[in-house]
């Protein structure tokens, strides 16, 4: 079966998840984690894409972007991971890519999705039990949550609901991550980007739809209803 076009809308928000291979760690340590950072900042500048929040793992990257144009997500994600591998490599004394092929995305519709999908992507509720001490590049958790300015963040809009100061959305936000995600959110936001779907409302999809020509979500299963057929 053919490998459905990515679906990439320039302006809108997009989650993003890079996995290794089986077995494999791409980030070892602090240093490994802040020279991915380095690389993606740089790339992030020359691709045009904004980074709105991040999570470097040990077994996967999780991002949430937005990029200038159609190209910019496969521009950020070749530039950062090529630059990185070849110093993964070198430090130690590995070949070939730990990544296990390409980088999955999800257009998201921020109003509905983007405060969840940021939760999601820091893995917040653990990262505000352990935050305290030196940052280690580990996530933007320490960012929206007050403790430092990352200058690798651009804030997007869907903070600024939690408050009018920063110390307002700053405590606002640490309230929302330090609560457990509703039944069936991490597996939604997963289906959808591991599948290439939209994440949002029928309207934001049919929208979606009408801009890229692509399908935006999953098929029914089953034959169309018998009304459908005698039009």
């Amino acid at each position: 079966m053919a490998r459905l076009r990515r679906i990439v809308v320039p302006g809108q928000v997009h989650l993003i998840i890079h996995r290794v291979r089986s077995g494999s760690e791409v980030f070892r340590d602090a240093a490994d984690r802040l020279n991915y950072g380095h690389a993606l900042a740089d790339a992030a500048l020359s691709a045009r894409v904004a980074i709105h929040a991040y999570a470097l793992l040990p077994a996967e990257v999780r991002l949430l972007v937005s990029p200038e144009d159609a190209g910019g997500l496969a521009l950020l994600m070749q530039a950062a991971g090529r630059r990185y591998v070849r110093s993964f490599n070198q430090k130690y004394g590995s070949t070939g890519t730990p990544w296990e092929g390409r980088f999955r995305s999800a257009v998201i519709e921020p109003d509905a999705y983007f405060l969840p999908c940021l939760r999601y992507v820091e893995g917040s509720a653990e990262a505000v039990a352990s935050l305290g001490g030196e940052f280690d590049g580990l996530s933007s958790a320490a960012h929206h949550l007050g403790l430092r300015v990352d200058p690798l963040i651009a804030d997007h809009p869907a903070i600024w609901g939690f408050g009018n100061t920063p110390f307002e959305r700053h405590a606002a936000y640490r309230r929302f991550a330090e609560r457990a995600p509703g039944e069936g959110e991490v597996a939604t936001i997963l289906l959808a980007a591991l599948n290439g779907w939209v994440l949002g409302s029928r309207e934001f999809a049919a929208a979606v739809a009408d801009q890229t020509g692509r399908r935006p979500q999953r098929a029914r299963r089953g034959r169309p209803r018998l009304a459908t057929l005698s039009r």
